[in-house]
């Protein structure tokens, strides 16, 4: 199959006698570790299908999840976005693609650009603590993006997006599966000339506003990038099936540079640049007994590209900032030692390196791992028991329970669930020295702590679902307790620490009586969660769907022994999505609406970024007018209702759009 795309979603289908319906019980994998029927899984979990993505028309992946997955948020921010899930930051929440951990941050947020949306065949994802079987970070939740397969013998896509400020997207996949070989090949552009929506910024000092100034500050920073992905299958027999494959990926941001009497503009650009192996086999010693092996590597470099002389660089020339690596080997067993019954075990080995400028940190930690699982049903009950035990180079040993228990009453599902998560020190954390001058006030200095305890968490949750083949709606509550969470805390300066900074990092005399406080890495901070979440789907009638999802946070942590919302939070979150599609012979018609509305974001002080809706609608017009060729073009609005901060450069925002935007595409598909 050749095809070409101009929508940055491509929908293979051959001539259908009944309109396409949600799918409203998919095949899962990261709730439980094995594949199990979404509704018959004893742990909840949401997920967003190919399917559903492409009919909403969106090609980042970014908006793709907020406009899906009410729990979790993105902060727009001058290098990128923060990702927020069930009240927590990033650095609680496991990205994982393909199973395996994805590394590679901007600003302390995982790289989301990596991932090709025209290639992601499921989200998974899992709410709250998933340590027993995933280790450290699964605290707030994992998100689990899996990657599909070649099906077709031969094809070639092409999918591209177009809307306003210059985005681009475009799309180019070969695939081919013949006889017991596979290959994947996808290429990927993507580009945008960034936008302001307001030519001012505030002047604050202090902590308050003194007035306004003009500003070359982007709300979105213009960029370029690239990304390449191969991937090989071998299926060499009935019992062993191989795979290995590589993920390229270049990033430049296009920032404005400086002019005189104006506030921001820079000297120089971000670059990024990322390398990632992975291979692997699956050996079965019957239909439902198997062995599997995994290998993954992850290369990710940050650099600075200056545009114009400054110091010792000339304009063009790179200075490094970051490299991050990652290294993971997991070998894992499934067994059905009775007919009602799975068992896991697996073992894993990891290893992060981290070198960054900033910070002077250079360090390593590896992690070994262990755990196992097991799970049986009887009658109307399933239940599963699962633990794993970490052992981190620097955190030590750490122990991660698991019980799941539900209980299937006709078409109603009752669940409960109690699971143990761990967040290790990140080796920043960990390693820091950092010490600054160049403020023209008093030298900053802060230092990691090599001493300090993994965070952990305990999670419980009760969830009760009711679905036919129709409609499905489901209510869950649950609560997270964490401890020993890690942040920075400001202590006066002692002579113990005036020494060690005076040996591990370049200070003079008079910058050393001038320090008079130092910021350092501690464990003190509690937090309790309380969270509710409602969802709803159906297929109306023939070719109509809709989904609403509703969710309710309420993050809170203890800090300086005072407890506030936790920053960055959101109290009120909902998503709704309506799908219409009809088909006439060689001609078929989807209408999507998406929208997202959420409550004001928590920082400290006065100064809470405001609550938002927006609402997109996206047409695709598919001619297949014959099993060879598909005619796909689309058409659509994002944010119907213009909705914009415009407020001078300098506040919180929630919403980075630049408002309403008309979007196009095109498809063309060659069997």
């Amino acid at each position: 199959m050749l095809c070409l795309t101009l929508s940055g979603m491509t929908m293979a289908q051959e001539s259908k006698q009944e309109p396409e319906e949600r799918e409203l019980n998919p095949i899962v994998v990261t709730g439980t570790g094995t594949h199990q029927r979404l509704k018959s899984t004893a742990v909840p979990v949401n997920v967003i299908t190919a399917a559903e993505l492409k009919k909403t028309g969106i090609t980042d992946f970014q908006q793709a999840l907020s406009m899906a997955v009410p729990q979790l948020s993105f902060t727009p921010n001058a290098m990128g976005s923060n990702l927020m899930m069930n009240g927590l930051s990033n650095k609680y929440v496991l990205i994982l693609l393909n199973g395996h951990k994805l590394v590679g941050d901007v600003s302390n947020n995982v790289d989301l650009s990596r991932i090709d949306l025209s290639r992601v065949k499921r989200v998974e994802v899992l709410n709250g603590a998933g340590s027993s079987i995933y280790g450290s970070d699964a605290i707030a939740g994992v998100i689990n993006i899996i990657t599909n397969d070649p099906q077709d013998e031969i094809s070639l896509t092409s999918q591209s997006r177009v809307s306003g400020k210059g985005q681009f997207t475009e799309n180019v996949n070969l695939d081919i599966a013949k006889g017991i070989f596979g290959s994947q090949t996808s290429y990927k552009h993507d580009r945008s000339d960034g936008w302001q929506n307001s030519p001012l910024a505030y002047i604050i000092k202090n902590g308050e506003i003194q007035g306004t100034q003009e500003s070359l500050y982007p709300l979105s920073a213009g960029f370029h990038s690239n990304m390449v992905n191969q991937k090989f299958t071998l299926t060499a027999s009935e019992k062993l099936s191989l795979y290995a494959g590589g993920n390229y990926y270049r990033r430049i941001t296009d920032r404005p540079t400086k002019e005189k009497g104006k506030a921001g503009g820079f000297n120089y650009d971000l670059h990024y640049e990322s390398w990632r192996f992975e291979a692997g086999g699956l050996y079965k010693f019957t239909r439902r007994n198997s062995l599997q092996f995994d290998f993954t590597i992850d290369d990710y470099d940050q650099r600075h590209k200056y545009i114009e002389d400054y110091s010792s660089y000339k304009a063009g020339e790179y200075a490094f900032s970051k490299n991050q690596k990652f290294y993971d080997g997991e070998l894992r067993g499934v067994f059905h030692f009775t007919t009602n019954s799975t068992t896991v075990f697996g073992t894993d080995i990891k290893q992060e390196e981290l070198r960054a400028s900033s910070g002077n940190v250079e360090g390593t930690a590896y992690t070994l791992s262990g755990y196992a699982q097991h799970e049986a049903h009887w009658q109307d009950w399933k239940a599963i028991v699962g633990a794993r035990y970490d052992y981190h180079e620097t955190a030590g040993s750490h122990f991660s329970p698991k019980l799941s228990l539900m209980y299937a009453l006709g078409n109603l599902n009752l669940r409960g669930t109690y699971s143990h998560g761990f967040i290790a020190p990140q080796l920043n954390e960990l390693y820091y020295k950092y010490f600054n001058d160049k403020s023209g006030g008093r030298p900053d200095l802060a230092i990691g702590n090599k001493d300090l305890k993994p965070g952990s968490s305990n999670y419980f949750s009760l969830n009760a679902e009711y679905h036919t083949n129709k409609f499905s709606a489901s209510v869950t509550g649950y609560l997270n307790y964490l401890n020993d969470m890690i942040t920075k805390k400001s202590y006066p300066i002692d002579a113990a620490t005036l020494a060690w900074a005076q040996q591990n990092l370049d200070i003079t005399e008079d910058q050393m009586n001038r320090i008079e406080r130092y910021t350092f890495y501690v464990n003190f901070d509690r937090a309790i969660i309380r969270g509710l979440q409602f969802d709803v789907m159906a297929n109306l009638f023939p070719g109509f769907s809709v989904s609403g999802n509703y969710n309710l946070t309420y993050a809170r942590g203890k800090i300086d022994g005072e407890w506030q919302n936790i920053e960055k939070s959101i109290r009120h979150t909902g998503t709704v999505n309506a799908s219409y599609q009809y088909m006439w012979k060689h001609y078929t018609l989807n209408v999507n609406l998406n929208g997202r509305m959420q409550s004001k974001r928590y920082f400290p002080g006065e100064d809470n970024a405001p609550g938002y809706g927006i609402w997109n609608i996206n047409t695709r017009h598919t001619f297949n007018f014959s099993r060879h060729i598909i005619i796909e073009p689309s058409f659509g609005v994002d944010n119907i209702f213009d909705r914009k901060d415009i407020r001078p450069y300098g506040l919180n925002v929630a919403l980075l759009s630049p408002g309403r935007m008309l979007v196009g595409g095109l498809t063309l598909k060659f069997k």
